[in-house]
């Protein structure tokens, strides 16, 4: 088991008013799992994107990675965890503008403090297996957005991570571009890559294996988010027509 969410539940306060964000999320990920998490905006779906990627922590339940415990974990361990087993993909690339596209492929590995010849060898592997081998050089400026998303996958690949943790990755790309980066996630799912993916997108959603909906802070199924769909459109109808 790569991810295990537990009875997880995260409140803000607003002024004096604490407001709940994720209610009893209860949400299991086996390894080579290709997972959507799909919702509309404001259903909270970023909230749990960030407990999944250890950024947040939830205001009670059990989040287990990997076998280990995240809410026992000090800063320091959730940083190794964040750099070494998890890839992180994001809907604006993230790249250092001044670094060229290997220069950024290598910086989890600096920071996992691999050597640097290995290290190169590795960012360049990483580049060439997402189709850019003959981009290496070239600044983010240089690249199209379809190749910059394909950099940041490469970066996100390179520590080799039990986990890619993708924010609507293709929010920022035309349909072409998208459809590439997302036949590259199917192509690392079937080598073995466990793949979790945040969008609003269902028809991005239905590229995974398995989809579960955000809704209002809470997990449904899919065929559950239908029916709560169906019968706001059926109320509203109803409304409408008396």
């Amino acid at each position: 088991m790569i991810l295990s969410l537990k009875g997880i539940y995260k409140n803000y306060l607003t002024g004096s008013v604490e407001v709940p964000a994720l209610k009893n999320i209860n949400l299991e990920v086996e390894e080579g799992d290709y997972l959507a998490i799909m919702g509309p905006s404001g259903s909270g779906k970023s909230t749990l994107m960030n407990i999944i990627g250890c950024l947040d922590k939830p205001t009670s339940g059990e989040y287990l990675f990997d076998g280990i415990n995240i809410g026992e974990q000090k800063d320091t361990s959730l940083s190794e965890i964040r750099n070494k087993g998890i890839g992180f993909v994001f809907q604006n690339f993230n790249l250092l503008p001044r670094e060229s596209a290997l220069e950024n492929v290598e910086l989890p590995l600096l920071y996992a403090k691999v050597k640097k010849k290995q290290r190169r060898e590795i960012a360049m592997n990483a580049l060439e297996k997402v189709g850019l081998g003959a981009r290496m050089d070239f600044l983010p400026t240089q690249l199209s957005g379809g190749q910059k998303q394909r950099v940041a996958i490469a970066r996100a690949i390179a520590n080799r991570p039990k986990i890619l943790l993708a924010d609507e990755p293709t929010g920022a790309l035309d349909s072409k571009s998208g459809d590439q980066v997302m036949e590259l996630f199917s192509e690392l799912n079937r080598e073995g890559m466990t793949i979790v993916m945040i969008t609003h997108e269902k028809a991005i959603a239905d590229c995974a294996q398995k989809t579960v909906v955000i809704y209002d802070g809470e997990l449904k199924t899919m065929e559950e988010f239908e029916q709560i769909q169906n019968a706001r459109r059926h109320g509203f109808g109803g409304e409408h027509n008396a």
